[in-house]
């Protein structure tokens, strides 16, 4: 048993003291054996136990001096873990060659030495015993943080060591191994740590070029030979980082201006996450040849090669991929998105649910610590026959008999270490130095040590076609994709339109929401008709509002009405006036005239696909798995909300579907678009909801909209200008 001891003051030191209860020996008696006992040991009912009570002192801030004294004395205190605690974080508070010179010099000289033990006895014992305790620390420090000692070109601390080595521990195992540890750094060529990501000329063979990947190219690579190549690419940037490179104190100070070749190792990291991310949008977007359903195949491949990630349990790959794929450029291919595969679509929304932001990233913290040291995948999934495709992958890793490690999303370990530093002080009162908050940060670190030397459990080989492909692709900047993604949805609206493609769209948009045949294609509105509603303004009767937004084009909403059912019968509203109608852009149906706009007919009518009959016959479907999202009402996690522009009568607004995954600035973006205004204005404008006609809701920058707003009152909204 543990009980608090305290603290204990000492000139430039202060410790927390722990008192332990530990039990030392059985008690005999004389009356052993006749109590049924053999030898000098009592029957159970008689045992007599003795404790002893050990104190535990654990330092909790001091000078430099002291914590260097410490690393000495720790072993005798019982804080079995200091030495490693300090070796990992000791970085953020002092220097290798300052603490070494406080070993060597201060502690490690005996014949000045100041160290409380050798200064009262004199002897050889205790001179063996200081050696001793000094090697274990230099053994621990080569072990755990070799590379501290790497300073080309003169590595001043390793020969100061190997100086120390000569003459207080000659021919000794410590001294051959820092001999040959300098050998190593002076014959190491400078190596590039982001070798592996490199996207520029200079990692290409002679003649080669940056280019756009070739969908043909890219398609003849497996789906687990990409993962399994993104993942050894991941794996030896990741067994190459530094720990103490995360440290908050270290990684903050990033962005100075004399820092740009701070903390390589992580820097390299987040090069190849980024490369990943560039990739997937670049293979999506980059040919502007691409018809829908060729895209929408290659947005499936990297929706499988996620999952091979997942398998490989590589969460950096990973979290870059569906990072991509969740991106603006990407995210506002609508009409693309309706030709992914109903199946694929579930294992997407299955691994984005692993990086959900909920509760600080709770899914993914948990998952990533389950399965940290564990030989494969933990795979669970709600759908069958997804559980059966990731067993049947499963079950081909561990037949091959090979383990895997884990590549973790080295972010997660970035904010976390970035936060301790900002909420916790460096120093404590009297200018100690606080190494507590060393504790705290070593905690994750431990995390990231363990997870690296899980990482020797992969045996992958590296596929030099595939990698040399990785580094041609010319990446696409942020501006060039939004660009090709607005062109790419255009023309596959201006198709998805064409009669040609009609009869696909309307079975591929069914399929999609109601898992049935259920809707008319969208025709064109006759040029010059009369808004519906009339030019008065006045609302009518209508079904439903319009835009279920499946693009953010400019060019045409393509619109669905919603069907009423028995069960839950559609809600009225009013829709806009000629103010708020685009006749060349329309998608908002009454009762009146709705047979060309989204009409319904029910599967089990014995209609065909020539004959639809419209909502006005009253016929519903059979059965609807997935409700359709309507205005006013939340359901499986979207909804549609009337987004109208401040200063503007409220009739005029345009309607936007959003999901449990939208926030602010997406949807503020995609109301900018459908208000023709430019979408690069975000952060120029606010969005609130209005609550009654003196009350409002304002919500925060990166507010999740769907969750924040108010879903008892209308689903209205103002986009305004910021004072």
């Amino acid at each position: 048993t543990f009980q608090d001891g305290g603290e204990e003051v000492e000139d430039g030191a202060v410790y927390n003291v722990t008192l332990k209860k530990v039990q030392i020996q059985q008690a005999a008696n004389k009356g052993a054996r006749w109590l049924g006992g053999e030898g000098d040991q009592l029957p159970p009912e008689h045992t007599v136990r003795q404790y002893e009570t050990s104190k535990i002192r654990a330092i909790k801030a001091g000078t430099l001096e002291k914590l260097v004294e410490n690393l000495l004395t720790a072993f005798g205190d019982a804080d079995f873990s200091y030495i490693s605690i300090f070796l990992a974080t000791y970085r953020a508070f002092a220097s290798p060659r300052a603490v070494l010179e406080l070993l060597l010099d201060r502690f490690g000289n005996l014949e000045t030495s100041s160290h409380g033990e050798v200064a009262n006895l004199n002897s050889l014992e205790s001179e063996m015993v200081l050696r001793a305790e000094i090697a274990s620390v230099l053994r621990a420090w080569l072990d755990q943080c070799s590379e501290d000692f790497r300073e080309p070109p003169d590595y001043m601390c390793l020969l100061k060591l190997l100086d120390y080595l000569k003459n207080n521990m000659p021919n000794s195992d410590m001294e051959s191994r820092v001999q040959n540890l300098l050998k190593q750094f002076q014959n190491q060529e400078v190596e590039a740590v982001d070798g592996f990501c490199s996207t520029s000329s200079s990692g290409l063979v002679d003649g080669e070029e940056l280019e756009i990947s070739n969908p043909e190219e890219f398609s003849s690579f497996q789906d687990h030979v990409v993962a399994e190549q993104l993942t050894y690419m991941d794996v030896m940037l990741f067994r190459r980082v530094v720990p103490y490179h995360c440290l908050g104190s270290i990684w903050s100070q990033r962005d100075k201006k004399e820092n740009k070749n701070l903390a390589p190792t992580i820097r390299a990291t987040i090069t190849q996450f980024n490369a990943v991310t560039k990739c997937v949008i670049s293979t999506i977007l980059g040919t502007r040849e691409l018809k829908i359903q060729q895209r929408a195949k290659i947005i499936e491949k990297w929706i499988n090669i996620a999952h091979e990630c997942r398998i490989l349990k590589n969460f950096s790959s990973l979290r870059a991929i569906i990072s991509a794929l969740q991106s603006n450029s990407i995210y506002r291919l609508k009409t693309t998105w309706m030709f992914v595969s109903k199946d694929v679509l579930l294992v997407y929304e299955e691994l984005s649910e692993i990086f959900s932001d909920h509760d600080n990233y709770l899914t993914s913290r948990e998952l990533l610590m389950k399965e940290a040291t564990s030989k494969f995948a933990n795979l669970d999934s709600s759908e069958k026959e997804n559980q059966k495709k990731s067993q049947k992958r499963l079950q081909l890793q561990k037949n091959k008999g090979v383990m895997q490690g884990t590549v973790p999303y080295l972010g997660t370990f970035l904010t976390d270490l970035i936060m301790l530093d900002t909420a916790l002080q460096d120093y404590v009162e009297g200018g100690l130095i606080n190494f507590e908050k060393r504790r705290r940060e070593f905690e994750v670190i431990a995390q990231i040590k363990l997870l690296q030397s899980s990482c020797n459990s992969y045996c992958l080989i590296p596929d030099q076609k595939f990698i040399q492909w990785f580094r041609r692709q010319r990446h696409l900047t942020e501006e060039e994709s939004y660009k090709l993604s607005r062109e790419a949805e255009a023309a596959a609206d201006t198709n998805i339109l064409s009669p040609k493609s009609q009869k696909s769209m309307v079975k591929r948009i069914s399929t999609l929401f109601l898992g049935t045949d259920v809707f008319t294609p969208p025709k064109e509105q006759p040029p010059k008709s009369s808004p519906v509603g009339g030019s008065s303004g006045e609302s009518t009767d209508s079904a439903s509002v319009s835009s279920c937004e499946f693009n953010h084009s400019e060019t045409e909403d393509v619109c669905v009405t919603p069907v009423s059912s028995p069960e839950d019968p559609l809600k009225k509203s009013s829709v806009g006036s000629d103010k708020g109608y685009d006749s060349d852009k329309g998608s908002i149906s009454s009762d009146k005239g709705c047979s060309s706009k989204g009409s319904v007919s029910d599967p089990g009518s014995g209609s065909d696909s020539g004959s639809i009959p419209s909502r006005d016959s009253g016929s519903v479907p059979g059965s609807a798995p997935r409700a359709l999202p309507v205005y006013n009402r939340q359901s499986q996690g979207s909804c549609i909300i009337r987004v109208s522009m401040d200063g503007l009568h409220d009739s005029v607004y345009k309607s936007i579907l959003i999901t449990n995954q939208d926030r602010i600035p997406d949807v503020t973006q995609r109301a900018l678009l459908k208000h023709n205004l430019e979408p690069d204005a975000v952060e120029d404008y606010e969005l609130v909801q209005v609550i009654s006609e003196d009350k409002e809701l304002v919500f925060p920058r990166d507010a999740n909209v769907f969750y924040g707003m108010n879903s008892h009152v209308n689903f209205d909204f103002i986009l305004r200008k910021k004072a």
